[in-house]
């Protein structure tokens, strides 16, 4: 069985998209399947080979088109992306095309797929008009909200199947109209084998950070305006009144950094925010070890209602606390005072009450980290995660795996 991935962008670049890809493509290799990935124009790290190998995997590339103006630019992305589809399809000859959101990869994809009488799979990680919304690119309403919000709703509707990474696109997707049995949840998890045995705290960076004795909470991601980051910030003064020690470590960055650091300067208790920058992948595990509570202060938007984010399982498996807004893609992740501990979105005094209670209540934090890891271990680890594909592979190609 040979499964081609038809991608936005993949390793050597960092982002929860490129964490997930790499997961299931080294899950699929474990099971003793050919796998290859092909990225789109939107790949922007420099490519000196095609293909290419990273990290013990595979990829295609596809050239840049002609930049221009929005829609041509689309237009000749998908375009570009079909020529070197069609081109690997003949040299590579995969049995399954297993294209991933978004639309646009889905768009060039099923042109090759129908004429070569390939399967496709098309996986929705998140819908690209309320990407659009989270990003401040679009509006929701607007009309190129709505032109997208279609092409979406076409393409999941002419793939063979439809994978999702959570139930809140799956029920999104059903209300357009799409057949409930042609869709699958292939929820978010954690490689073990890279977040499965959490260091000891790092002392020495500990130090150099100025978080001796601190309570620390973290945030370890990008820094878009949906992750709520302000709000976050706005807390830490109540938070401080409660809990003196209390320290909040941001690591990452992103579009929204300039504001947020704008923001530092002005609080009263701007020498208790620290802003780290982004940081290599491989050395993540030495940040989240300094933290006592991660938080993931989301706000309310379709975006966050319906996506589940991968972090908060990092957290977990890292065996560190978990406090997140109360949006419905936190909720499919977070059981409330079992998991972790959910608070209104939105709301920084909320935020600042649930994380002073959490410090307060040490106590309890033991069975919290083995419950939230025993959660991740059993529902969120890739190794398992990786069977939902088996059968829709088996239906769509009728190969034996």
């Amino acid at each position: 069985m040979r499964i081609l991935h038809i991608l936005d962008h993949s390793l050597p670049l960092h982002s929860g998209y490129t964490f997930r890809t790499r997961a299931i493509l080294k899950a699929q290799l474990a099971c003793g399947w050919e796998v290859a990935g092909l990225t789109g124009a939107r790949h922007s790290a420099p490519v000196e080979d095609d293909p290419e190998e990273v990290d013990g995997l595979l990829f295609f590339r596809t050239p840049n088109p002609p930049r221009g103006p929005s829609p041509l630019r689309e237009w000749r992305e998908i375009q570009a992306l079909a020529a070197r589809l069609e081109k690997v399809v003949g040299e590579w000859q995969p049995d399954q095309l297993h294209v991933h959101s978004p639309v646009l990869n889905a768009l060039a994809a099923q042109r090759v797929a129908r004429r070569h009488g390939l399967p496709l799979v098309y996986e929705i990680r998140a819908f690209w008009e309320d990407a659009a919304v989270g990003n401040g690119t679009s509006s929701e309403g607007s009309p190129r909200y709505w032109l997208t919000r279609q092409l979406e709703t076409r393409a999941a509707t002419a793939a063979d199947a439809v994978a999702v990474i959570c139930e809140g696109l799956r029920h999104d997707l059903i209300e357009r109209g799409v057949a409930p049995d042609k869709i699958i949840v292939s929820p978010n998890g954690v490689d073990l084998d890279l977040f499965g045995d959490p260091p000891p705290p790092d002392l020495e960076l500990k130090r150099s950070l100025g978080l001796d004795g601190a309570e620390v909470v973290g945030f370890i991601g990008s820094f878009y305006d949906y992750e709520g980051l302000d709000d976050l910030i706005a807390a830490m003064p109540l938070l401080v009144t409660e809990r003196p020690a209390a320290h909040l470590l941001l690591v990452g960055g992103g579009p929204m950094e300039d504001a947020l650091r704008a923001q530092r300067a002005v609080s009263s208790v701007a020498d208790r925010i620290h802003f780290v920058g982004r940081v290599p992948h491989h050395e993540v595990e030495r940040y989240y070890s300094l933290t006592d509570i991660l938080a993931y202060p989301r706000k309310a938007m379709r975006l966050t209602e319906l996506v589940t984010p991968l972090k908060p399982l990092e957290a977990m498996a890292q065996r560190r606390l978990v406090a997140a807004s109360d949006v419905g893609g936190h909720r499919e992740l977070i059981e409330h005072g079992v998991t972790g501990t959910l608070f209104p979105p939105g709301d920084p005094a909320a935020m600042a009450a649930a994380l002073a209670d959490m410090f307060a209540d040490r106590a309890g934090w033991e069975f919290r980290r083995e419950t939230a890891r025993a959660f991740v271990e059993r529902d969120r680890n890739w190794s398992s995660n990786i069977s939902r594909y088996l059968p829709v592979y088996q239906k769509l190609t009728g190969l034996a795996l």
